[in-house]
């Protein structure tokens, strides 16, 4: 079951209803063209996604996916303009390796090992050659779809049978040890020390992988890679967890990168409830191309809305790089672009966990006036988001007396300005990774904080026309300013220009625009044929 935000009473920052509407309309003025390119364009990832719906897996003996020999084979020899499945699920036909007694993944496989053999030839079939494969490919990715239904259907009876945290907003911890027999201890003590959304986060450099790894996996660097593997061991052990503690608790992972849409599906599959997974984090953090990025996205977003997994957007990384209080309102903006590009693709506002984050200089006068009211206009854009509160982290100095008082006052804004889900500041943040101990202190500072003030929302209202409700109008204006200015310029420019968190990233620049193929008239996916369909 998605998460849904509490109901507010009232309008605490008295804010144009008409501005409100004017904002959405211009993400969608700016969104549009995005999604018109989305839709006529596939990349690699994408279509080994369709794959994975279908069943494939395991990889060769230098450890690359079989999915991508199989892709990559296809690619060099008739292009993706057609897509995959019609050449795939026509050449296990020519080649006699599908059959009802043959499991689809297991002839996928053998096809990549004949195309890796140099023994088969792909080619885009016509006529009733045509209506076989789409028929074929249609039967193997809908299998993956069920399997998605399947795990959403689980994980609503768990809530209903196990229940949700009493409380919100939700406690969201990282764990981050590289190792996945290892994360699965801690994530499980977490869990009993009052974490409800378990965030396993990814290897460095993960991102930037044209494949996703096989198996469980225990040699990551400050995280662990994202595999189909780690994702069932984690969900298994915080099952058992849900049923000691008599709550569910959510693991989350990171849909973004080169292999966006197939972290999506694997996910699906296997019933993680959130993923990371932001429409311009890669292009702007990870100098991913920018067409490449929007593709995956839309295509991963699909598969989340199916699958009912919330996502969690990055808007937190712009104030890293950027002034929290100068740029304040490019976070606003691209909370309305990520809201536009999610509901396009079906997910539904339960699922738009947007970002946003603590990261004012704490020695700036007021500062605490401005996150509250940076953070009250964030939960009065989006009421019915699950939106996701980020801890200080730019101006954390190695004190960690200082660090856990600031979290205490990240904690203290979570509360009274209606959070859903509060990421677990850690007081140690850019000394070390953290220890048990440290993430046990943390928690504790949640739990106070939460026990002491949970409900304050209840009773905080900004001053009418006082300084919060002032600089909550001043950045929903210069976020309108932002959005008129993109419309005219046009998004991908406006990214190439530097607009969001200073970073230049021109669109046909960045990491992977080679995996990028406009579709023509054959083109054919099963798996966004029965998304779309049933959206």
């Amino acid at each position: 079951m998605a998460a849904t935000a509490r109901p507010r009473r009232g309008r605490k920052l008295d804010l144009d209803p008409a501005l409100v509407r004017r904002a959405r309309s211009l993400a969608r003025r700016a969104g549009r063209p995005v999604v018109k390119l989305a839709r006529e364009h596939t990349t690699v990832s994408v279509e080994r996604a369709v794959l994975r719906l279908a069943g494939m897996h395991g990889a060769d003996p230098d450890g690359i996916p079989w999915v991508n020999r199989l892709v990559d084979a296809v690619a060099a020899d008739v292009g993706l303009t057609a897509g995959a499945a019609l050449p795939v699920f026509h050449a296990l036909a020519e080649q006699g390796l599908a059959g009802r007694d043959v499991p689809v993944a297991d002839a996928l496989v053998a096809l990549a090992q004949k195309a890796g053999a140099g023994s088969v030839r792909f080619e885009v079939p016509e006529g009733k050659h045509a209506t076989a494969a789409r028929r074929a490919a249609r039967r193997a990715a809908a299998a993956g779809v069920r399997r998605m239904d399947a795990a959403r259907t689980a994980r609503d009876r768990l809530v209903r049978r196990l229940g949700d945290p009493p409380q919100r907003p939700w406690v969201y911890l990282i764990v981050a040890t590289g190792d996945i027999y290892e994360d699965i201890p801690q994530a499980q003590a977490a869990a009993r020390e009052g974490a409800d959304i378990i965030a396993v986060i990814r290897s460095t450099g993960q991102s930037l992988l044209d494949y996703v790894p096989e198996g469980a996996t225990r040699e990551g660097f400050a995280g662990t890679y994202a595999t189909q593997e780690n994702f069932r061991l984690m969900r298994a052990a915080l099952d058992e967890t849900s049923k000691e503690v008599g709550r569910y608790i959510r693991l989350t992972n990171y849909a973004s990168g080169l292999c966006m849409p197939e972290i999506a599906a694997l996910a699906g599959m296997e019933r993680l409830d959130m993923m990371l997974n932001d429409s311009m984090y890669g292009i702007l953090f990870r100098d991913i191309n920018p067409i490449r990025t929007f593709v995956d996205q839309r295509f991963s977003r699909q598969v989340h809305a199916r699958a009912g997994i919330i996502i969690n957007t990055g808007e937190d990384n712009y104030l890293t790089t950027a002034d929290a209080v100068d740029e304040a309102h490019t976070v606003t903006v691209s909370q309305l672009l990520n809201e536009y590009f999610g509901k396009e693709a079906g997910l539904s506002d339960a699922q738009l966990g947007l970002g946003h984050a603590f990261e004012i200089n704490p020695d700036l006068p007021d500062s605490f006036r401005l996150e509250l009211a940076h953070a009250l206009l964030a939960r009065e854009l989006f009421p019915n988001a699950p939106l996701k509160w980020m801890p200080p982290t730019k101006h954390m100095t190695g004190d960690v007396f200082r660090g856990n008082l600031l979290d205490g006052f990240f904690n203290l804004a979570g509360t009274m300005t209606g959070q859903s889900i509060l990421l677990v500041g850690m007081m140690t943040e850019a000394v070390v990774t953290p220890w048990l101990s440290d993430r046990d202190i943390a928690l504790q500072n949640v739990r106070y904080v939460l026990g002491a003030a949970g409900n304050l929302h209840e009773d905080f209202v900004p001053a009418p026309g006082g300084f919060i409700q002032q600089r909550a109008n001043q950045v929903l204006s210069e976020a309108l300013e932002l959005l008129e200015r993109i419309g005219e310029q046009g998004l991908l420019d406006a990214i190439g220009a530097g607009t969001f968190g200073i970073m230049k990233r021109p669109p046909d620049g960045g990491k992977g625009l080679a995996g990028v193929a406009r579709k023509d008239a054959a083109y054919y996916n099963p798996a966004t044929d029965i998304l779309e369909a049933d959206a």
